[in-house]
C-alpha cells in the first residue's frame, strides 16, 4: 500500500448539502429553512432566546472582592514536621529540599494541626498561635523570619 492509495472507509465521507439549487435537488426554494419567520430571514443574533431574558442577563455580574495585595503563604502542619530528628533547625530551604512544600510563594506559615513529641527549632515567616504553643510545650522554639 502506498500513500497515494489511501482512502477513507466507504460511507465515512458525505458530500456537502447544496441548498437553493432548484426543485429537482429537493432542497430548493426555501433552502431547508421552512416558510417565512425570523429563522428563515437570517436575523437572529447569537444569544437571542426568543424574547426571554437571555442567559448573560440572568446570571449575576461580578461578585465579591479579590485583594490583589493579599499574601499567599506555603503552609505546613506540625504533624508533617514530626519526621525530623530532635534538635533539627527546620527552615523553608530545608522543607523545599525535602519536597515537603513545592513553592515558597510569599513565605512559610506553620499551623498547629497534629502533635509534636520532639524539640525542634522552626524558622518561618508566620506561625499560628496553637503552633507556637505546641512547639514551646515540646521544648522547641518558633523563630520568625523577616
Amino acid at each position: 500500500m502506498r500513500l497515494g492509495e489511501l482512502s477513507p472507509n466507504p460511507g465515512a465521507k458525505h458530500s456537502r448539502k447544496r441548498v437553493g439549487r432548484g426543485i429537482g435537488s429537493g432542497h430548493g426554494k426555501t433552502s431547508t429553512r421552512g416558510g417565512k419567520g425570523q429563522l428563515a430571514r437570517n436575523t437572529v443574533r447569537p444569544g437571542f432566546e426568543g424574547g426571554q431574558t437571555p442567559m448573560h442577563r440572568r446570571l449575576p455580574r461580578r461578585r465579591g472582592f479579590n485583594n490583589i495585595f493579599a499574601k499567599e503563604f506555603a503552609i505546613i502542619n506540625l504533624s508533617q514536621l514530626a519526621e525530623f530528628e530532635a534538635g533539627t533547625i527546620v527552615t523553608p530551604e530545608l522543607l523545599l529540599e525535602r519536597r515537603m512544600i513545592r513553592d515558597l510563594k510569599d513565605g512559610l506559615k506553620v499551623l498547629g494541626d497534629g502533635d509534636l513529641d520532639r524539640a525542634l527549632t522552626v524558622r518561618a515567616h508566620k506561625f499560628s498561635k496553637s503552633a507556637v504553643d505546641k512547639l514551646s510545650a515540646s521544648g522547641g522554639a518558633a523563630e520568625v523570619i523577616g
